[in-house]
This record gives C-alpha cells, structure tokens and sequence, in this order.
C-alpha cells in the first residue's frame, strides 16, 4: 500500500502555532518542533499498525478504518476519534476528552512524500515526511 514505509519528519509549517492553540505550554512546543519523529505504517486491508518514534517516546498503534478508538498526544492529550480513507487520503476526526473540540488529521502521499495536516480550533499546521 501506498503508506507502508519508515517515513520520517522532514520539515513543519505552522506546526509551533497549532500546538500553542492545542494548549502546549511553551517548553514542550520549543522540543516538540525538534522531536525527529519516525513514523512507521504497515496497512492490511483496512488495518493499520502504526509505530511512532521521537525525541519523547515510542508507541505502535493499531486501529482499522471507520473503527473509534482512544489516542494520547506526545503532550498527554487524550483523544477519541477514527480515520477513514477517502480517496488516496487518510482522514482522521478526533475529539479531545477534555473539551470535546475537534481535532482534524490527514495523510495523504504528494510525489514522494508524506504530508500530514492537522487542523484544530481553525489552526492548520503541515508536517511533510520523506521515506527513511
């Protein structure tokens, strides 16, 4: 699949804006925009294993498409929420246990890149992966 792959982070636009609007206090945004994440994406079918990696931690995370499940951000914030895939894109719809706001997620491959899109409160930030 189109996903599968070590992907890791190359560059982030906005990226420090989204996590103040999130409620990142600002110790954690200045080392969250270094964090060197690694993302690792094995699909089956509609499953998706994924395995995260950064300067904060290491987690796998399983879910299937269209199938609500809890996440927790590097930060601590807990989410409930699913991904589906529309078209070439992974679309994901979360809400944050604390105040209910929504959080929007898209992945989507662009040439020979991974770019992710998180919107939050109408902050929109981009992080763009290139396989490792």
């Amino acid at each position: 699949m189109a996903f599968d792959g070590t992907w890791k982070v190359d560059r982030s636009e906005n990226y420090e804006k989204f996590m103040e609007e999130m409620g990142v206090n600002v110790m954690k945004r200045k080392l969250g925009a270094h964090d060197n994440l690694k993302i690792i994406i094995q699909q089956e079918g509609n499953k998706f294993t994924i395995k995260e990696s950064s300067t904060f931690r290491s987690i796998e995370i399983v879910f299937t498409l269209g199938v609500e499940f809890e996440y927790s951000l590097a930060d601590g914030t807990e989410l409930i929420g699913s991904w589906n895939m529309e078209g070439n894109k992974l679309v994901g719809k979360f809400n944050r246990k604390d105040n209910k706001k929504e959080l929007k997620a898209f992945r989507e491959i662009i040439g020979d890149e991974l770019v992710q899109i998180y919107i939050y409160e109408g902050v929109e930030a981009k992080r763009i992966f290139k396989r490792g």
